[in-house]
């Protein structure tokens, strides 16, 4: 706290508490979230008590500067944020950006000078640091670029090669504040050295990450080299940071801004969500790994459920994302997919910036949006994804952020290029098929006929798509049997068709056309073709016959059909498919392929298998 007066709060636990009510002033934060934070999650049987002396503790020592209140099963530290130094860091600097140059370097100075070494380093706990430091150090160097855009604009080289030269000997890899201080050095005609501290950050970026330097700084070196006079980069918007949410109750101080919205743009979650425990474990372990920024990609065909497991878990763990959700449907397989630029104008509508302040192109939103994530611990959710690169400008980069991705594709680059994560989410199993059914059509039903139950989710071939449709049509005909509709579903040549929700627009094999709209000629020519194969399991030999290309060609398709989750890899070589894929791949076979072309792919497999023959 900033009024003058030293506190004295020892090295131990004590200290802990103090750091998380400061650090979230005005909020409520309740006491097992203390413990977890306070004793890295690991408390003993006697933390709670020990919490409850500490904060008896503080607010003795606080009396006549700030208040400690009980609010329900917590604690809220009443104070004017601007008291904080974290907070005041925080607002100095938001407000330098609409300054004139020279009244936004004092404030830059007077925030940079808050800081005392690394942030919360004299608190005891690594979640502690962790958490309520998220995104402090990414501020601090945002504000320091912020303050060198500034004075390189105002011509104080002197000052800015200072303050770069001290910050760069202990930060070596930052390649934004090394493009700056080659800007001041060449505008003082030292040029040579300019060029010296590009080579020496390109050896160690190379020696220590085995990368090179990115576009900014090249595109810095190579005027540099040519002498071409210095042009002030533009100042980028610096975080958007204000003094933390006012608690009910609680003016802000004088001075202090509003703070930041807070969005919440989770759609509905289903009331009857069932299953999925896999696939949720392997998003909580997300959380564990936060606060750095984290990705994790849902991936399978369409109809899986993906979007409804994603918005189901979105809803159950909000409350951990304090700074709001934000959520976007790419409609990566639709024609034309959601631009990239036009979420992100989406985004920063959202999170408050005006729409005459939002930039034109792809690379300025993507920095602002970025730029107002640091600090924040925010979920976003990107439903039905098409690419990585329709992705990855969308991807927070900020520690506290997780983005969950839904997509019929794996979305490989993101796993290779950006360290996300894979979820595989396929069908059902089947008595999580069944515990649908059961909760839509209600258990009376199921128990009349339970045989028919079984037969039914196989016939759907466990696709929650499915399953709700058929639930859906049952649900409208009370007078229908299960046995009944489960034999309208045994004609394969009416199973598509009959799994419509026609007044709701939604159907299965308009589903399945989205993913096979999107493939390759070839692979698509591929997909059509198998439909001709009798039997669910295809291998590598059979299917380079049916399409009569060779196997290294044929392996490259079905790898693309396997991405697009409309075959599975099961056994090295040997692909396949649902009921439902194989009798959307017949019918598509009949309607594109003449007669005469399905006859020779016939001929082929035969003469393959006979090869092959015994």
């Amino acid at each position: 706290m900033n009024s003058g007066r030293l506190l004295s709060l020892g090295t131990g636990r004590l200290r802990s508490v103090a750091a998380i009510l400061i650090s979230e002033v005005n909020q409520v934060i309740t006491v097992s979230r203390m413990i977890d934070l306070a004793w890295d999650g690991d408390p003993p049987a006697r933390a709670r008590g020990v919490v409850h002396n500490h904060v008896h503790r503080l607010r003795r020592l606080l009396v006549g500067q700030a208040e400690i209140a009980t609010r329900g099963q917590g604690y809220v530290l009443l104070a004017d944020p601007c008291a904080v130094d974290v907070h005041r860091f925080r607002y100095l600097v938001s407000g330098a950006h609409e300054d004139e140059p020279r009244t936004a370097v004092a404030k830059l100075r007077q925030a940079l000078g808050l800081w005392r070494g690394e942030a919360l380093a004299d608190v005891p706990g690594e979640r502690v640091r962790r958490t309520l430091g998220v995104g402090l150090t990414q501020a601090r160097v945002a504000a320091l670029q912020e303050l060198g855009s500034r004075l390189l604009m105002l011509g104080r080289y002197g000052e800015l090669i200072t303050e770069l030269t001290a910050w760069l000997a202990e930060h070596p890899l930052h390649e934004e504040l090394t493009a700056l201080l080659m800007r001041a050095l060449q505008a003082s005609g030292r040029q040579a050295e300019a060029l010296d501290h590009y080579h020496r950050t390109r050896r160690h970026l190379e020696e220590q990450m085995g990368i090179d330097p990115g576009p900014s700084l090249n595109a810095t070196y190579l005027a540099v080299l040519s002498g071409k006079p210095v042009i002030a980069p533009p100042v980028s918007t610096p975080t958007v940071v204000t003094p933390t949410h006012t608690a009910p109750g609680v003016r802000s101080g004088p001075g202090v801004a509003p703070p930041p919205p807070r969005p919440a743009q989770l759609p509905p979650r289903i009331a009857d969500f069932c299953g999925r425990v896999r696939e949720i474990a392997a998003l909580d372990q997300k959380l564990d790994r936060l606060p750095r920024p984290d990705c994790v990609v849902l991936a399978g065909g369409g109809g899986a459920g993906k979007t409804t497991l994603a918005v189901h878990w979105a809803h159950r763990h909000k409350a951990e994302f304090r700074d709001g959700q934000l959520f976007a449907d790419l409609r990566g397989f639709e024609r034309p997919p959601m631009r990239p630029d036009t979420v992100l104008g989406m985004f920063l509508r959202a999170l408050g910036v005006p729409e005459a302040r939002i930039p034109d192109g792809l690379a300025e939103r993507s920095a602002l949006y970025r730029a107002l994530l640091a600090g924040r611990r925010m979920l976003v959710v990107l439903d039905n994804a098409g690419t990585a690169e329709q992705v990855r400008p969308l991807l927070p980069a900020t520690p506290g952020c997780l983005a969950v991705v839904t997509s019929r594709r794996r979305l490989s680059g993101l796993v290779v290029r950006d360290g996300a994560a894979l979820v595989t989410v396929g069908p059902f199993a089947a008595d999580d098929a069944l515990e649908l059914l059961g909760n839509v059509l209600g258990p009376a039903r199921l128990a009349a006929d339970p045989a028919a139950a079984r037969e039914l989710v196989e016939r759907c071939d466990r696709l929650p798509l499915a399953l709700r449709i058929a639930a859906a049509r049952l649900m409208a005909h009370p007078d229908w049997s299960l046995g009944c509709w489960t034999g309208k579903l045994a004609d394969e040549r009416r199973r598509l068709q009959e799994l419509s929700a026609h007044d709701a627009d939604l159907a299965v094999e308009a589903c399945l056309y989205l993913s096979y709209r999107a493939l390759s000629s070839g692979a698509a020519r591929l997909f059509r073709l198998l439909g001709l194969h009798p039997g669910p399991d295809v291998d590598l030999p059979a299917a380079a016959a049916l399409a009569g290309r060779d196997p290294e060609r044929t392996h490259r398709h079905l790898a693309e059909l396997t991405d697009a989750h409309l075959v599975e890899e099961h056994v090295q070589g040997h692909y396949v498919r649902t009921e439902l894929v194989r009798i959307y791949a017949a019918q598509r076979v009949v309607s594109e392929e003449t007669p005469a072309d399905r006859d020779l792919a016939r001929e082929r497999l035969r003469d393959q298998a006979a090869r092959y023959r015994p």
